[in-house]
């Protein structure tokens, strides 16, 4: 802007022709500018003073400007004010300078505009002196002392009284007339012109006056109608301020120390700032103390509840002293003067009292978080406003039926708060007022109950539907802020409240409509955050710890009723921070468990919730292990808490949801620890428990039905879960975690070894595996017996869609499917029953079949995707589907059980009748309780007879189908064995029973294409493999099934009227494997009895084997699960005494060498030893097991000596018997070794097993007829067979290395090479043992006279007397063994687990590994160079174990002599036998160290026979499984003699033997170089024997 500047100098120039237009234009167009007012005024004062300057400074005439300015002045109306401040300016300015001139212009142009400027404003602006000089006033010094004079007199003269004693009439009358009778029609506009004339008349002070009403007002509070208008209508005539400053003035009377402020005082003041008469602001000033103030002693309100919380945790020693010091200060506290009061306080509750919620507001806002409302007048006040704002909605909303209430009156005053009619309404005021109250809500239970109340209606009202979106929206912010009052008052103001349980059940009505999300959430913050938020809380928290470790150091389980009443009265006030201290106690002494649980009856619902939370939020801490330091076990806290929580649960009604959701979650993160609290908690709630401890018995129970199961399956007594497990069932289906849980449980199996299980201990692995797989099996056992059945199959997919889109694994998707079929089909069979009322038993059987058929027909087609199609050309979608669909309970009644539950209860009876201090009501009762119980019982026997025939007719008719065997009857086996057997055995205990019982049915349906002979000899030849995948628990399981297939094997070897009964014309015993569709065949095609017990002692000597080595690996898992398998077979097995003797000097020393290192597995062994000791007397002599010839006393021995019953044939002939015998071991042990998958099979197979079969006729010819067969075969093998003849001894060896040789090429071709030479290999076996047996039977006729004439009568009596030890030994066995068969149903046992037979897709091994598994594999015994060299040693032995059947009766003298010899000599020859031993334990310990002159033979020897492999095969003439230390030192010497000769065989034989050395897996790299070492040294041409034999095996 122009005016900004000075005015142009061109203006000033060129005044008259342009200047002057110029300059009024500027004036004009400013004056006109209204927008910026104040730049306005600022620019025209500016422009103004510029030309007043240009006349001062001479360059413009002052009449110029006086004309320039009369015109200017029209512009404005207040333009001559703003020139009289420019020439005020100006005065100033020239007063100031020295030159004469310019104040000469200055004076001359004021005079000029006189004129425009009036005089009295001058007067009031200009300088005395200079208005002097200007004319305007006389002498300027009387100007002075004039104006002095009036202000005094203004100012300082007393004109009105405002001390009452000045104008005591005046006043009084004035008292009067505000104290006269108000009631009448007086108006406050006649009182205030009484008061103005009163003021007139005696001159009164108006001030005064003002303080006087005010005095009035206080004493007649109830007339707020008259005196509010009287004091507003008297503030006209006063200054806005007066009556701020006279309030002021009367707090501040009150300040004093020890002052007390009336309360009548703050009433007035609350009511004039309610009526806006006053400001809060003027006022506040005037109240003491200061913010400052108030915000030091909230913060040492703090310090001080820190400080109390301090000194309650501390530990104090000497109690009474800190008492005494403390009464001291409390005394202390109360001499010093009381501070004066909190003003603010006092006028915040006058102002809640009048209603004024907004200034209040205000107050409050000016302080600390509830510090205001800390004060209980305040608190109350508020509280009673809250209560009339909520009155009209509680009545219409929240009063209960029934009651009746008492209403509560409505201010009288209408700038009080507007009362709430609707929900809505809460939100603007009622709301913002209990956030301010806090937890002081806690000061009136009564209006806590009312907002709880409402709470209540309105979640009614949120959860109804059919509210519109709009509405929907504001009912959820609604909501929200409910939330927050409960998060921020409620529960706050529950924790100030004395343990009032009326409170928390009614708090708990509104809380149940919450999701358990919200209720959760709500915990979380009281528990961790409410209670820091204020300093009576933080008090409150301690002392309720302090309180709590009080009640839990005195709590027994003796005292559980009063410290229950203690810990109840607790928890109503503060559940989370004493169940906090609770479990703390809990998760480090689980002895508090029981008393803790029943002292927990006296809580209200509210706190069993709180209780669910704090046990989640202890379970969920992520600062505490869950495992042991040693990382293999799970943390105690964590099973104590899991063990808790069951116990809890199932007493009292916590909702269940939150818990079983955490477990949920827990799963889904790949955390499979929490569910050791599922497990507790089913168990605990529906009585379900999963143990690998039960007894036969309890397992035999659990085969029958519900009623059964309950009674006779369970350790505990499952009375009363009735309620908890229908709890249980609701919280899984409402909140749908049924099925979840299932399948995260099986998915989490694989998950705890692959993801889980990475860096974690394998103990650990095992036991976690274990754990979820028996929760899972917990769970789904919970799920079948509780759902009903829409349930179950509303919930459960089809076995596809779990297998292939959920990825459950086989076995446990079957197992949540099972409950579904037997559902489904007894529906269905229902209706069938119910269309058609044929009675007949037929009639049933056939719907039931139906039924079946209709049920399955879907699953049949449902399992085929499960597999390759290569699997369903042996065994048919149906078979797999029976197989895994079955249970027990459909294939057997357990008669025994059902018959000891009912006589259990005729005892109850008998007792209860025999019981005299029973009331009679209460006999009664009993007695009808039991007999309801035994008629459910016997009912339910009946039931399940049924059911079973009816099973048992499907089968027979579907049968036919089962077993298709396109490829081989062996390829079948392996394909039942890996996809059906070996699944399920491991799954349950009963699933263990069921699939040996199961393999038996089988065989009794004389299913076509099953050989039952191959089935059995895969289960028991190696068990390694299987026993050393198994977790713990499998391991028990699966000893289980070993020990139910023992058992069948057992019964059959018994008798042999039983084994021609059930298996003599079985279809599974047949020998000769023909090709498939043909299964006729003659008696001579089958095993007969003495064959069956070679087997059978095979099949003991392979367990033997393999639990040797499994306790000689010193692998952790070997050993443990072995020792367990072993335990559970102890009934059925070893039932051969050297086989006994063998497996008991392997588990003593693993007593000694693990007792200090592995105490788990020592504790294993020892109790293992214990129960096998006392199994001793049942074991018989090996002869006595299965048929045995003695062997031939003659020149030729040499030659017989590889096979017992070979004496008289041709020594080729012993020698393909022995090689086969040895082989068919051998290959068994190696077939388990190579995948079993299905593969295609060439014809070839099929024809090839008649190659390899004899019948029962002439033996000799047969095994020629073998032998032939073979040569064919294994063309170019004759040679071989000529040399062998030539050195006996070493045969065997070569044998079996020729064997080696032909079948490693064979591994690494296809898969079909094996599969054909599987079938050769399993066909000898049976048909050799056949052919054993005869030879055997033939034997004992030619040699009798041999015998006799060899042996020498010392020997001869010797042996009789042997003859009758055994004798004896044999009655005592027999009596036991009736004993047994009495408590069979006792002495069942269960079996353990294995997760597949085939080893993981190995189908081309190295050659080493394979040559080191032939090795391990070797099986027979009799071929070893001990036998060759040791051939007298061997007679003594064989005459030390087997009886001479052939012996003729001597005369009595004789016998009477012999047996007097005979005493002499057992006893000296038992004094030898001492002196061995204690050689032979000296040998050890000499071999333990080492020596490096020990012989790689003798060790790996010595090594061998410790494995069981030097053990007895079903004919040959060992001892025990080691040999005694005496052929050990023959042995050696013969090695080394050995050693220089350069014989073939010996050599090959060397070689064979360091193979095994190296490749055992037991051998240390340490014996290896040694063995090596040795090598070099001791046999000169070894080496190229080596590489000529391997050459030669090329070649073959």
């Amino acid at each position: 802007m122009a005016a900004a500047g000075a005015l142009p100098a061109e203006w000033i120039k060129n005044w008259e022709k342009s200047g002057k237009s110029e300059f009024l234009q500027l004036c004009r167009m400013l004056s006109e500018n209204k927008s910026h007012e104040n730049v306005t005024f600022r620019d025209i004062q500016q422009a103004l003073y510029e030309l007043a300057n240009h006349v001062v400074k001479g360059n413009l005439k002052h009449d110029q400007a006086s004309n320039v300015l009369s015109d200017v002045i029209e512009f404005r109306d207040d333009m001559s004010s703003i020139l009289a401040d420019v020439f005020c300016i100006l005065d100033i300015e020239t007063s100031c300078l020295e030159e004469k001139s310019k104040r000469d212009h200055f004076t001359q142009l004021v005079l000029a505009c006189l004129y425009l400027v009036s005089d009295t404003v001058l007067k009031e602006r200009l300088d005395p002196e200079t208005l002097e000089s200007l004319g305007l006033i006389k002498q300027s010094q009387q100007f002075n002392q004039k104006s002095v004079k009036i202000k005094t007199k203004l100012f300082y003269k007393q004109q009105k009284f405002n001390l009452l004693r000045e104008e005591n009439e005046g006043y009084a009358k004035l008292i009067a007339e505000l104290g006269q009778d108000l009631s009448g029609n007086i108006t406050s506009d006649l009182i205030l012109e009484n008061i103005k004339s009163l003021i007139g008349c005696f001159n009164l002070d108006p001030n005064r006056v003002l303080d006087i009403i005010l005095e009035v007002y206080e004493c007649r509070p109830e007339y707020d109608e008259f005196f509010v208008p009287l004091i507003e209508s008297y503030m006209y005539m006063c200054e806005p301020q007066t009556l701020c400053h006279i309030l002021g003035f009367k707090f501040k009377f009150y300040q004093e120390p020890n002052g007390e402020t009336p309360s009548s005082l703050y009433r007035v003041a609350a009511v004039l700032l309610q009526h806006n008469l006053i400001d809060l602001e003027d006022l506040y000033v005037h109240l003491l103390p200061v913010d400052n103030a108030i915000l030091e002693e909230h913060k040492r309100e703090i310090v001080e509840a820190k400080q109390i919380v301090r000194k309650l945790t501390m530990v104090v020693l000497s109690s009474e002293k800190t008492e005494e010091k403390e009464k001291e200060k409390d005394k202390e506290e109360e001499k010093t003067e009381k501070p004066p009061d909190n003003q603010k306080l006092g006028l915040l509750e006058a102002l809640l009292k009048v209603g004024d919620w907004q200034h209040a507001q205000s107050i409050m806002d000016q302080m600390p978080p509830f510090y205001a409302t800390s004060h209980k007048p305040i608190a109350i006040a508020l509280c009673q406003l809250v209560h009339v704002t909520i009155e009209p909605l509680y009545r219409r909303v929240g009063v209960p039926k029934g009651a009746k209430g008492s209403p509560i009156s409505n201010l009288q005053n209408k700038k009080a708060p507007k009362q709430a009619e609707s929900f809505e309404d809460l939100r603007k005021e009622v709301f913002n007022m209990l956030c301010y109250l806090g937890p002081h809500l806690s000061h009136d239970p009564i209006l806590f109950a009312k907002v709880v109340r409402l709470g209540k209606a309105f979640m009614k009202e949120f959860q109804s539907d059919g509210n519109k979106q709009e509405d929907k929206e504001r009912m959820e912010i609604l909501f929200s802020c409910l939330l927050n009052i409960t998060d921020q008052v409620l529960l706050p103001s529950l924790t100030l409240m004395d343990c009032n349980a009326c409170m928390s059940e009614e708090l708990w009505g509104m809380f149940k409509t919450f999701p358990y999300q919200y209720r959760y959430r709500l915990y979380g913050q009281w528990k961790n955050e409410t209670y820091n938020s204020h300093p009576l809380l933080v008090k409150v928290k301690a002392q309720t710890i302090d309180r709590a470790k009080y009640i839990m150091k005195r709590l027994t389980k003796e005292n559980v009723k009063p410290s229950g009443r203690q810990i109840g009265k607790l928890s109503h006030s503060n559940p989370t921070i004493l169940f906090d201290y609770i479990l703390s106690q809990i998760q480090k002494y689980d002895n508090l468990i029981t008393p803790v649980v029943d002292s927990l009856k006296y809580l209200t619902s509210l706190n069993y919730d709180v209780l669910a939370y704090c046990i989640i939020e202890a379970l969920a801490n992520p600062e505490k292990e869950r495992m042991k330091h040693d990382d293999t076990t799970i943390s105690s806290w964590l099973q104590s808490l899991a063990s808790f929580c069951g116990a809890v649960f199932r007493k009292y009604p916590i909702e269940l949801a939150g818990l079983l959701q955490y477990v949920a979650n827990q799963l889904k993160a790949g955390k499979s620890f929490d569910l050791l609290i599922l497990k507790e908690v089913v168990q605990k709630m529906a009585g379900i428990e999963i143990t690998e401890e039960m007894t036969m018995e309890q397992l035999e129970a659990m085969t029958g039905g519900e009623q059964l199961k309950a009674e006779g399956g369970y350790f505990g007594q499952i009375r009363n879960t009735k309620k908890s497990s229908q709890r249980l069932k609701d919280a899984l289906l409402d909140h749908d975690l049924a099925l979840p849980l299932c399948l995260l449980m099986a998915q989490q199996r694989n998950g705890v070894i692959f993801q889980e299980g990475g860096e974690k201990h394998l103990k650990l692995v095992g036991k976690l595996y274990d754990q979820c797989h028996d929760t899972l099996v917990q769970f789904g056992g919970f799920l079948a017996s509780n759902l009903s059945t829409e349930d179950y199959i509303k919930r459960v997919p089809s076995i596809d869609v779990l297998c292939n889109e959920f990825h459950t694994p086989h076995d446990a998707a079957f197992f949540l499917s099972r409950p579904m079929y037997a559902h489904h089909i007894s529906s269905k069979y229902d209706e069938l029953k119910k269309a058609e009322k044929g009675n007949k038993q037929q009639h049933k059987v056939h719907k039931y079949i139906t039924s079946c058929e209709l049920v399955m027909a879907p699953v049949h087609d449902a399992v085929i995707s499960l597999h390759l199609p290569k699997v369903w050309d042996d065994i048919s979608p149906q078979f797999y589907a029976t197989f895994w669909s079955l249970t027990m309970y459909d294939l057997a009644v357990p008669h025994n059980s059902y018959d000891r539950e009912v006589n259990k209860l005729k005892v109850q009876m008998k007792a209860i009748d025999d019981n005299q201090e029973m009331p009679p009501n209460k006999k009664k009762k009993e007695k009808e309780r039991c007999t309801a119980l035994q008629d459910k019982l016997l009912e339910e026997e009946k039931k399940q007879l049924e059911h079973v025939q009816r099973v048992l007719q499907r089968l027979k008719l579907e049968k036919d189908n089962w077993l298709l065997a396109r490829s081989t009857k062996n390829e079948t086996i392996t394909k039942f064995l890996q996809l059906c057997i070996f699944p399920r055995c491991i799954f349950s205990a009963i699933d263990a029973v069921y699939c040996a019982h199961f393999v038996e049915l089988v065989h009794q349906q004389k299913t076509p294409n099953f050989s039952t002979l191959l089935c059995y000899d895969r289960v028991f030849s190696d068990i390694i493999y299987t026993v050393a995948s198994c977790t713990e628990n499998e391991a028990s399981r699966y000893g289980r099934f070993l020990c139910c297939m023992l058992e069948t094997v057992t019964r059959w070897h018994s008798d042999r009227n039983i084994y021609e009964k059930e298996c003599g014309n079985y279809p599974g015993f047949l020998t000769i494997l023909r090709a498939t569709g043909f299964d006729g065949g003659n008696k001579a095609d089958q095993l007969d009895y003495e064959n069956f017990r070679h087997v059978v002692h095979k099949w003991h000597y392979k367990l033997t084997k393999a639990s040797v080595h499994c306790l000689e690996t010193g692998e952790y898992t070997h050993i443990r699960n072995i020792l367990i398998v072993l335990t559970k077979i102890l009934p059925w097995y070893p039932k051969v005494l050297n086989l006994g003797q063998a497996l008991e000097r392997r588990v003593h020393k693993i007593c000694q060498e693990e007792k200090e290192k592995r105490p788990d597995l020592y504790a294993l062994a020892m109790g293992y030893s214990g129960q096998l000791k006392s199994r001793k007397p049942y074991m018989v002599p090996e002869n006595e097991f299965h048929h045995k010839d003695p062997p031939a006393r003659n020149a030729v021995a040499a030659t017989v000596q590889n096979g017992p019953g070979g004496a008289g044939l041709p020594a080729s002939l012993t020698i393909s018997a022995a090689k086969l015998e040895e082989s068919t071991a051998e290959e068994t042990d190696k077939l388990k070794e190579k995948t079993q998958g299905a593969v295609k099979v060439i014809n070839k197979a099929a024809n090839a097993a008649p190659k390899v079969t004899t019948s029962n006729g002439n033996s000799a010819s047969n095994s020629k007829i073998i032998k032939e067969k073979d040569d064919k075969e294994k063309s170019g093998k004759e040679k071989d067979k000529e040399k062998k003849e030539k050195t006996p001894a070493a045969i065997p060896e070569v044998k079996a290395l020729g064997k080696d040789g032909k079948d490693k090429p064979k591994e690494e071709r296809a898969n079909k090479d094996d599969k054909t030479r599987e079938t050769k290999e399993k066909t000898p076996k049976s048909d050799k043992e056949k052919e054993k047996a005869k030879k055997e039977e033939k034997t004992p006729k030619d040699e009798k006279s041999k015998t006799v004439v060899t042996n020498a009568e010392s020997k001869f009596a010797a042996e009789k007397e042997r003859e009758k030890e055994p004798s004896r030994e044999r009655d005592v066995a027999k009596d036991m063994k009736s004993k047994e068969n009495i408590k069979g149903g006792e002495k069942l046992s269960v079996a353990g687990s294995l997760k597949s037979p085939v080893p993981r897709s190995e189908t081309s091994e190295s050659e080493r590994e394979q040559k080191r598994r032939k090795v391990d594999t070797h099986s027979s015994p009799s071929h070893s160079s001990t036998v060759k060299d040791s051939l007298s040693e061997l007679k003594d032995s064989s005459a030390k174990h087997y009886i001479n059947h052939t012996t003729p009766a001597l005369s009595k003298s004789k016998e009477r002599e012999v047996d007097k010899k005979d005493l002499d000599k057992s006893r000296e020859r038992s004094r030898e036998r001492e002196k061995k031993d204690e050689k032979d334990r000296k040998d050890r310990k000499r071999d333990h160290s080492n020596s490096d002159r020990e012989v790689p033979q003798d060790s790996t020897k010595r090594r061998k026979e410790e494995n069981g492999t030097t053990g007895s095969s079903k004919h040959s003439k060992s001892e025990s499984p080691s040999d005694s230390p005496r052929s050990n030192e023959k042995e050696k010497e013969k090695n080394k003699s050995k050693s220089s000769g350069k014989e073939k065989g010996d050599s090959i034989k060397t070689e064979k033997m360091e193979k095994s050395s190296s490749g055992s897996k037991k051998e240390s790299r340490h014996d290896k170089e040694k063995t090596e070492k040795k090598e070099k040294r001791d046999s000169a041409g070894g080496k190229e024997e080596k590489k000529h034999h391997k050459s030669s095996d090329k070649h073959r």
